[in-house]
């Protein structure tokens, strides 16, 4: 596909190492003249140096021929116009971000009326990647799949009982029905056997419904009592989407900002929070406003140390549960073996999201059935929610003898409202909603993870 990427910020960074990594022709366009000569040449990409809103600028990016142009600089005003321009110059699908919460208010006027296709917040879609990690507060992380009938969660084996056990001996340690699908050690990611034995240090990505993974969390040890009290350390646009939907679920949240005019902001669009004028960094600020009796503190501060640290900080000042922002990938592989429970990447929540919707395209005479993509593990593990459609092969076989691609796992079937935990009987029928979960790179379609020489 001929793509079009507006903007070089951390965003538009990502999206064009993921869109040039699967053999897209990518064209990037922007200010920044230095920007745009690395990333051309780190990527081996076509880079334009110029406004993303200029028509002649647009023409030169080949946008009469573009089958997506993603404008994500960091104006709403120039993504929005620049995504405009594009569609009526003949760009075929146009992603805009659009972070603003006036706008986001506005997105279905953006798209039936302005013509973009979609509209992305990182932002927004980060405080809901929070608000589920403060739901369910077991987990360091977690993901949604068949309109929310089965969820997929990150655990460390640490906090449980499972080490020294093998996946087969699941069903001895838990009455759920659960699955894991992958496992990360070190710097390794396995998709595991049933002989697959977990060690300390691993983390595991188990698929099931929501019942079936809270039941399993409560038997390997890792249910605490409900959160009720939640500290923010910076007043972000984060802040104020998470801040709003952990009202709407009754819970108290308390947020700390630095900046006095955002005080008065978030004082105005969210009544129900209480907001507090002051530097959050501060370890006695924060324990004079009571984080020792807080369940979880959320750092969201514009610095990606002083978050980690900041989360470090509310662990040792007996915080259930630390989550911290981090954008710079080098940071969060600092991050990671640390005791810090979540973290939380907008830009490569956004990246992903755009990348799914770029892969559901790019067979226009078929349906993809591509609905959901989510990376993992930095990266390397990809979780992927297919429709099945009625040209779909084997269907109406049993998996016990399809034979899948290597480094391909079914994690889970919803058919007609339930969710199916898929064994060796098992078939999948057209109209089921299938998960996959792979080390593969560019599974574009469902018919993708079959091997080819299968009879």
């Amino acid at each position: 596909m001929h793509i079009i990427v507006v903007g070089l910020g951390k965003v538009g960074q990502l999206i064009t190492q993921y869109l040039s990594t699967e053999g897209h022709d990518v064209v990037v366009i922007d200010k920044n003249m230095n920007k745009v000569d690395q990333i051309a040449s780190q990527f081996d990409v076509l880079g334009i140096i110029g406004n993303g809103a200029n028509y002649d600028i647009l023409c030169e990016a080949g946008v009469q021929k573009a089958d997506a142009i993603i404008t994500v600089t960091m104006s709403d005003e120039l993504n929005i116009l620049s995504g405009m321009m594009a569609k009526k110059l003949g760009a075929r699908y146009v992603i805009a971000r659009v972070r603003n919460p006036d706008y986001s208010m506005q997105k279905e006027f953006l798209r039936n009326e302005m013509g973009l296709n979609m509209i992305i917040n990182p932002e927004k879609e980060a405080a809901k990647e929070i608000r589920r990690s403060i739901v369910f507060h077991e987990v360091m992380s977690i993901n949604t799949f068949a309109r929310g009938r089965m969820e997929l969660v990150e655990i460390r084996v640490a906090e449980t009982n499972l080490a020294g056990h093998s996946l087969n001996e699941l069903s001895s340690l838990t009455r759920s029905k659960v699955l894991v699908c992958a496992v990360k050690r070190n710097q390794e990611v396995f998709i595991p056997d049933g002989a697959f034995t977990l060690q300390k240090e691993d983390l595991i990505f188990v698929t099931g419904s929501h019942d079936n993974l809270s039941m399993f969390c409560f038997d390997i040890g890792i249910i605490s009592k409900k959160i009720k009290n939640v500290m923010i350390i910076g007043g972000s646009k984060i802040a104020y989407y998470l801040s709003k939907e952990l009202l709407e679920l009754g819970i108290h949240v308390k947020i700390i900002e630095e900046k006095l005019e955002s005080c008065e902001e978030l004082a105005d669009r969210i009544p129900g929070a209480m907001i507090i004028h002051a530097d959050g960094s501060n370890e006695e600020i924060v324990k004079e406003e009571g984080i020792s009796e807080c369940d979880a503190l959320v750092c969201l501060t514009g610095m990606d140390e002083e978050n980690i640290v900041l989360g470090l900080m509310g662990k040792q000042l007996g915080v259930r549960k630390a989550i911290v922002k981090v954008n710079r990938t080098p940071l969060k592989l600092i991050a990671d073996p640390l005791p810090i429970d979540t973290i939380v990447d907008p830009k490569s929540i956004s990246a992903s999201q755009i990348v799914g919707y770029i892969r559901s395209k790019e067979n226009n005479d078929i349906d993809s059935g591509l609905r959901t993509l989510y990376k993992l593990a930095n990266d390397e593990v990809e979780a992927l929610e297919f429709v099945v459609h009625a040209k779909t092969q084997h269907l109406h076989t049993a998996l016990k003898n399809i034979k899948f691609k290597k480094g391909v796992l079914l994690a889970g079937i919803a058919r007609n409202g339930q969710f199916i935990f898929p064994k060796g009987d098992d078939m999948i029928e057209a109209g089921d909603s299938v998960t996959i979960v792979t080390t593969r790179p560019q599974i574009k379609k469902i018919d993708d993870i079959f091997e080819v020489d299968y009879e």
